[in-house]
């Protein structure tokens, strides 16, 4: 019995009686049981002890033999999460070997994304401004040059336009595999598979398994709908059936999201204590005697997080709980008569994260007492721990930073001044070490110059500003999640400071970014620019290529054209301007941003790259090849450049020396879907069926939803009469792409051969609707006019199939013979390449 109650009381917690004894008895019901749970949702208030009580909940759940994990914002993504996941099995025995690598290659491949700088764009005149946007979208968010043609490895632009998550095929071609783009562009597609095996596996080993993520106020808009998606889909896989989650935050769960799965979530508000709880606190400290009890509720409201603070302090008369007109901040330390103390309490109230290099450097104390006053202060029932900081609750902290504003803003000042050159410091001994192109990528140089700016703005507002405002622009460069935590910490400090000016841009700028990302954030910075900060001609770089993520590439050229006024040597808004063009299939006016891109970086391997691939596009194969040539002599080992100049070679009829180049590019990466396609075409230039279809099996392999290769599959399968099997990707590659007029029309063809006349003649004219000039489609649609008895349309068919056949094509090789094909389906030319 004793040893009962002695857990029951464990850690001095008390109340949420009934909470507790919830979660206890869903493991005593098997999980086909209608009244399990698979989800507890604790929320409430600040205070109230969601935190106190998860970790309660996570005790409990060890003692019914679960495996547990915790998460909270010390995660800032569902990568991020799954690692944390994944470090605390390791520490209970279940080492998630899998999971580990995929998130050692994911942290590698980001960082590699950064220098990566392959963007295929598909054959000429076939693409249109949609049909690409996905593609620019994700690489232009990741920081990488975009580029066209072999450079992304084949990706079909229809494909693209689905979502990010078909950016995979493109995003290099350094990557070893196809998952390696995927970790970099979508990385939860990769990661959460893995995971959702590993948990399987610990499963056998353990009866349940219980995951935690606390604060979800803040981690809840990125792990919410990854959350919804593992447990309520087998999109990913499957999850156990003895897997209890349990989230906590502030606000309820989504409803609009949640609510038709209330049948298995558990909902948990939390208030203040009741009296009886707060009695059960206040005695358990120590704390009994009526009056002095009467106070510490008359003043906490029952707030759990007040209660245990004022507990702690053992008062033992009401004049000692303090005069109710006090500020929050003299109830919390009222008690402690130690002077150093309370200087250390508020003075460590400042940073927002606290450990023991910030404490030295905030903190007046003998070397001798150093250790003793942090091991104090971080007892302290205001102060937690989460992962290797202290944090100060809100209800402490913020009262704690409005007390020294308004008391002594000449102190505020010189503490805040004095933090920030700490952190100062310790940024630049970080950049020691460090490339400057490396300082962004790197967490902790982001984390110490955060911390640097928050106290430099609280210092002096005014005079900060510009600096926050420059790095703000330059987290827009580098994506969603580096931003984020800059324009919330604007928010921060316009609270904790009451800083009028740095409120302004906090709330405008948390607006602008939850209505329109990036884009909006920097139209926003650019609209309130004096006009002669040094960031503006990188904000509108990176304006441009927001704007072409989204597909506005007229309105991205513009933009782009803004940043090169303000710096005429800015390569990566001429590169941007590439982009644009390109993506409006001008290609023409593109070869002329490239010009001046070479005036720029003559000997950047990848600049020729891309003149090359924009010449084999464009038919200019001779052009193209001396480009690739160059190329090739800088880098030999890109393999992109080797498809390039193989597909150039091959537009020529130079079948040998194409086929050299293209096996070379599969040498150096055998993955590479696009090669193996455009080899696929060089079989069959030869007639060699049978290699043809193999070349093209291992690309659909590689990137099954790629609506190009199925065409191509498909007309190899038609052209060896097999039709049934080739309308199987025909099917496919227009449930990717529905305006692909080349798969309606090849699709026409082979249901024309199984005699289902009506139904190809359907397919036919949604080709030729697509695209009129479409002589194959014409002379397609004239046959099956003639099967069913309309000579006078078919007639009409074949005399505008030969007025358009007339003028001979420039550059067009006689290597291919039959159906209009280009690496992307949106346009198609009048005659085979």
């Amino acid at each position: 019995m004793q040893e009962l109650i002695r857990q029951r009381r464990r850690a001095g917690f008390v109340g949420r009686g009934a909470e507790r004894s919830a979660f206890r008895q869903n493991f005593d019901l098997p999980p086909e049981d209608e009244r399990h749970r698979f989800l507890f949702h604790v929320h409430g208030n600040a205070g109230v002890g969601k935190t106190f009580l998860v970790r309660e909940l996570e005790q409990l759940a060890r003692e019914k033999g679960a495996l547990t994990a915790y998460v909270d914002e010390a995660a800032g993504s569902v990568s991020e999460a799954m690692a944390a996941i994944s470090r605390q099995f390791a520490a209970q025995g279940h080492k998630f070997k899998e999971l580990e690598r995929l998130l050692a290659v994911h942290r590698e491949r980001r960082h590699e994304a950064e220098a990566v700088v392959a963007a295929l764009e598909p054959e000429p005149r076939a693409p249109s401004a949609g049909s690409t946007a996905a593609m620019r979208a994700g690489l232009v968010g990741l920081g990488m040059v975009p580029g066209v043609g072999a450079f992304a490895g084949a990706l079909d632009a229809a494909q693209l336009a689905q979502g990010a998550d078909r950016l995979r095929a493109g995003l290099s071609s350094r990557f070893r595999s196809q998952d390696d783009v995927q970790l970099v562009l979508s990385p939860e597609r990769v990661l959460t598979p893995a995971l959702l095996t590993e948990l399987s596996d610990a499963a056998s080993a353990a009866p349940w398994t219980v995951l935690f993520f606390d604060t979800y106020e803040r981690t809840g808009p990125f792990l919410d709908g990854w959350l919804h998606e593992v447990m309520t889909t087998d999109r990913h896989g499957t999850l156990p059936a003895t897997v209890v989650v349990v989230t906590a935050g502030q606000h309820p769960f989504d409803t609009t999201r949640w609510g038709g799965f209330a049948d298995f979530v558990a909902d948990m508000p939390l208030g203040s204590f009741t009296e009886a709880e707060a009695r059960s606190l206040l005695s358990d400290k120590g704390v009994r005697h009526e009056p002095v009890v009467a106070e510490v509720l008359r003043l906490t409201g029952g707030l759990p997080v007040l209660v245990s603070t004022l507990a702690e302090t053992h008062p033992a008369e009401p004049a000692d709980v303090g005069d109710p007109s006090g500020t929050a901040v003299e109830r919390f330390l009222k008690w402690e008569p130690d002077q150093l103390r309370r200087a250390a309490a508020l003075a460590c109230a400042l940073p927002r994260t606290l450990d023991a290099d910030v404490f030295r450097a905030v903190v007046d104390c003998p070397e001798e007492q150093f250790d003793e006053l942090y091991a104090w202060l971080t007892g302290m029932p205001f102060v937690s721990e989460r992962g290797s900081r202290m944090l100060y609750h809100d209800l402490v902290r913020v009262p704690m930073l409005r007390l020294q504003r308004r008391q002594s803003p000449r102190r505020w000042t010189e503490l805040h001044r004095r933090i920030a050159e700490a952190f100062t410091r310790w940024r630049e001994q970080a950049e020691a070490d460090l490339d400057p192109s490396e300082f962004w990528k790197e967490a902790d140089w982001r984390e110490l110059r955060l911390a640097e700016s928050y106290h430099s703005l609280c210092a002096g507002p005014r005079a900060a500003i510009p600096m926050a405002l420059t790095d703000i622009a330059t987290a827009c460069d580098h994506g969603d999640d580096i931003l984020r935590p800059w324009v919330r910490l604007l928010d921060e400090v316009g609270e904790d400071a009451d800083a009028a000016v740095v409120r302004m841009w906090g709330e405008g700028l948390a607006e602008a970014h939850a209505t329109g990302g990036v884009a909006e954030v920097l139209r926003l910075l650019l609209s309130r620019a004096r006009g002669d900060e040094e960031w503006l001609a990188i904000a509108r770089a990176a304006r441009g290529d927001a704007l072409a993520r989204a597909g506005d590439h007229d309105t991205a050229l513009a933009e782009y054209d803004r940043a090169l006024r303000l710096d005429l040597g800015l390569v990566r808004a001429y590169r941007g301007k590439v982009l644009a063009r390109s993506a409006l299939g001008d290609y023409r006016g593109a070869l002329d941003d490239l010009r001046r891109v070479l005036e720029l970086e003559p000997d950047n391997p990848y600049n020729v790259f891309l003149r090359g691939e924009h010449q084999r596009i464009l038919g200019r194969y001779d052009e193209a090849i001396r480009d690739l040539d160059r190329g090739i002599r800088l880098d030999p080992n890109q393999e992109f450049a080797w498809a390039s100049r193989g597909a150039a070679r091959l537009g020529l009829g130079e079948l040998d020396d194409a086929l050299a180049d293209l096996d070379h590019a599969l040498e150096l990466k055998p993955d590479y879907a696009w090669a193996l396609a455009r080899r696929a075409r060089l079989w069959r230039a030869r007639g060699d069926r049978a290699r043809q279809l193999a070349d093209l099996d291992r690309a659909l392999a590689l990137q099954p939803d790629w609506a190009w290769g199925r065409c191509e599959r498909g007309d190899a399968l038609r052209r060896a009469a097999r039709d049934e099997e080739a309308l199987v990707d025909y099917d496919r590659a227009l449930a990717l792409d529905p305006e692909y007029a080349s798969a309606y029309a090849s699709r026409g063809a082979s249901l024309s051969k199984l005699g289902r006349y009506e139904e190809a003649l359907a397919d036919l004219d949604r080709a030729l609707e697509l695209n009129p000039s479409y002589v194959w489609a014409l002379e397609r649609r004239a046959t099956v006019h003639r099967r069913l008895g309309m000579d006078d349309r078919a007639l009409a068919d074949e005399r505008l199939a030969a007025r358009l056949s007339e003028p001979a094509t420039a550059n067009q090789s006689n290597a291919f013979n039959g159906d209009v094909r280009m690496d992307s389906p949106r346009t198609p030319p009048t005659t085979d390449p």
